[in-house]
């Protein structure tokens, strides 16, 4: 099923979200955050843009500049953000999605020619137009429901010769404990994970990647593996942290 935008509520924290830098005011960015039907305001205070001193916040943000963030915070409406901590990966990802949406815009002009306005309007509405065209590839119907059967058809068959990059979402996390057979634990804990790479980098520090075509599905996937990790862990009294980088 296609994924519709979020809503407020539905925003945790973690999510990466595109934004638009809107004004710098003293020590904070305030961005904008499009949702269906309309746009919310988040911020970043400045030790949140780039990690040490900032000598000049516009090498950094400018605005009407789109920047890919990392949400920290929500509480009523208002979002607290984070620039510093979306890796160059992650970043690439968001950026990729958003440049493959513009080209899905520019093939339904094509094809569409005035129409194509108020169609991508609609679909607007209710999801982001990525998720659309991705779901629709798989369920053209989706498509038929809002544009002829042929010029749906038409579309579809230049989107899907498209090549799609793969992207990797990865995390690091501590693993540690005092139990004398605390390596055969760690094992088994590790062992259960399926459907992604876990490599050892030194005393109780281990990383996690995934790969996929679909940057949030995988995103998704990793934060449910770490649950996991994280219940497993608990139960045989181990601690365990993911590291922020």
């Amino acid at each position: 099923m296609t994924q519709e935008i979020k809503e407020l509520e539905e925003l945790s924290e973690g999510d990466l979200i595109l934004c638009t830098v809107d004004r710098i005011m003293g020590t904070i960015v305030f961005v904008k955050i499009f949702l269906p039907g309309k746009e919310i305001e988040g911020s970043i205070v400045f030790s949140e843009v780039a990690p040490g001193r900032i000598r000049n916040i516009r090498n950094y943000v400018v605005p009407k500049k789109r920047i890919v963030c990392k949400i920290l915070r929500k509480s009523n409406n208002r979002i607290d953000l984070s620039l510093r901590r979306v890796s160059q990966k992650e970043r690439k990802g968001v950026m990729d999605e958003y440049k493959q949406e513009k080209s899905y815009e520019g093939i339904l002009k094509n094809i569409l020619n005035e129409k194509a306005k108020e169609i991508i309007i609609q679909i607007k509405k209710k999801h982001r137009l990525y998720d659309f065209v991705e779901d629709s590839k798989k369920n053209p119907q989706k498509l038929e429901e809002l544009i002829e059967k042929e010029n749906a058809k038409k579309f579809l068959e230049i989107v899907k010769i498209q090549k799609k990059k793969k992207r990797t979402i990865k995390k690091r996390f501590n693993l540690t404990t005092q139990n004398p057979k605390g390596i055969n634990l760690i094992k088994n804990i590790l062992n259960k994970i399926k459907n992604a790479r876990i490599k050892y980098i030194s005393a109780g520090k281990y990383s996690i990647e995934i790969e996929s075509e679909d940057l949030k599905k995988a995103d998704n996937e990793l934060k449910e593996i770490l649950s996991e990790i994280e219940k497993n862990s608990k139960k045989q009294e181990m601690e365990f942290n993911t590291i922020e980088k």
